[in-house]
């Protein structure tokens, strides 16, 4: 009988590994905040680079410099189109601006016009579009999705979001340089992988059936059919993923970041950046949604950032 060195290979949380079935990705959970602000926005992954900043954790290299690399993404403003008003996780009405200009930019029309009332509510939402017009990797229809808005109550929720009703937003008002955030995107897609390199099996011996790239058992004889659980040849990236705890390094200007040549398959950025900690997902041109992250409360602290490596990226 075999004997288990490791855990089982592949997590089944994140059972079904099938495509995702659009690039925009939905959020299900978001934070509490007592401050008026957006607790959510969206971006666009331009490329990675190198950077050196101090580090100011509590890690043995507190104090010293340290270089890693970066991501950058785009993030130009976006436009408040409408206000949504949720009760028990339900919509009761959206609130729409009343400007047919501005809504032709995606396509509505403004069939009714709905008041919304803080006490029929309980919390609030903006609806909102991204600008891909803006930047320069061709993109010219825009991403719609809505985003939480922060407050002590449903009535200061809803007057904040009333200030930005018909304006542009820009990511100053949702994030401040220091601060963690969560952020959701679909993954590279690979397409149709094996066992081996999709679950990181092991490699049978040599004289294993005549094979080598197959799961080792596809379990036991009785009952009379193969478990869920067992890893099989199927489709690999493609998928939405939810990475924690992404450190804002500094809001950037495109004059810090462009490469000389600008970034392979996405171009020179035109708008404002955000200098990311690490790699997040996705492919170049990839939307990417920023959330106020769910799980640390840490105040934050700006970061020292002393150079961002500018060298050609091709």
């Amino acid at each position: 009988m075999g004997a288990r060195r490791s855990s089982r290979k592949g997590s089944l949380a994140f059972r079904p590994r099938k495509r995702a079935e659009t690039q925009m990705p939905r959020i299900g959970h978001w934070p509490t905040s007592t401050e008026r602000r957006l607790l959510g926005f969206a971006a666009y992954k331009a490329g990675m680079t190198s950077v050196a900043y101090i580090d100011d954790s509590t890690s043995p290299n507190a104090g010293n410099e340290i270089v890693g690399a970066a991501t950058i993404l785009e993030v130009p403003a976006m436009t408040v189109y409408g206000i949504r008003g949720m009760k028990f996780g339900q919509v009761v009405a959206d609130e729409i601006v009343d400007d047919q200009k501005l809504l032709n930019d995606i396509s509505l029309k403004l069939k009714k016009k709905n008041k919304l009332e803080s006490k029929d509510i309980s919390d609030v939402f903006i609806l909102a579009f991204t600008h891909p017009d803006k930047t320069g990797f061709g993109k010219k229809k825009a991403d719609k999705m809505m985003i939480a808005v922060g407050g002590k109550d449903a009535a200061d929720k809803l007057e904040y979001a009333r200030t930005l009703l018909g304006k542009e937003v820009k990511a100053s008002d949702a994030f401040k340089p220091g601060e963690f955030v969560d952020a959701v995107s679909i993954t590279k897609g690979k397409g149709w992988q094996g066992t081996v390199k999709r679950f990181n099996t092991h490699q049978q011996r040599r004289k294993a059936t005549g094979k080598r790239r197959h799961i080792g058992t596809l379990g036991p004889w009785h009952p009379g059919y193969v478990f869920y659980t067992v890893p099989h040849p199927g489709q690999m990236g493609y998928h939405k993923r939810t990475e924690i705890n992404k450190r804002i390094l500094k809001f950037v200007t495109p004059e810090e970041v462009n490469p000389s040549g600008g970034f392979p398959h996405y171009g020179l950025v035109k708008n404002e950046c955000l200098l990311m900690v690490g790699s997040l997902g996705g492919p170049q041109k990839r939307l990417v949604r920023l959330r106020k992250a769910a799980r640390t409360s840490a105040a934050p602290k700006t970061p020292d950032v002393r150079m961002i490596s500018r060298l050609s990226k091709n």
